[in-house]
């Protein structure tokens, strides 16, 4: 069974982040990711770089992941 640890080490793999919290009982996550990546990108394209650092762990380990991401500008400005 994966981790919440594990899913934070590999998205802190492949994607830079200013804040990076994970929470779950291993089948089930939610993260809240802040990243400069994720500057001028809708949401769903922050979401679809989140999945591309994942990779196949996302079809292979991890069932189901929740998601709130935000640029670092968002994320200061966030109500």
């Amino acid at each position: 069974m994966i981790t919440p640890e594990q899913v934070k080490q590999y998205i802190a793999a492949g994607l830079t982040c200013e804040l990076l919290e994970v929470n779950g009982d291993g089948h089930h996550f939610e993260a809240t990711i802040v990243s400069p990546a994720f500057d001028g990108l809708p949401r769903v394209r922050q979401h679809q770089i989140v999945y591309q650092a994942l990779g196949e762990r996302m079809r292979e380990e991890i069932h189901a992941l929740s998601m709130k991401t935000y640029s670092p500008h968002e994320w200061i400005h966030r109500t």
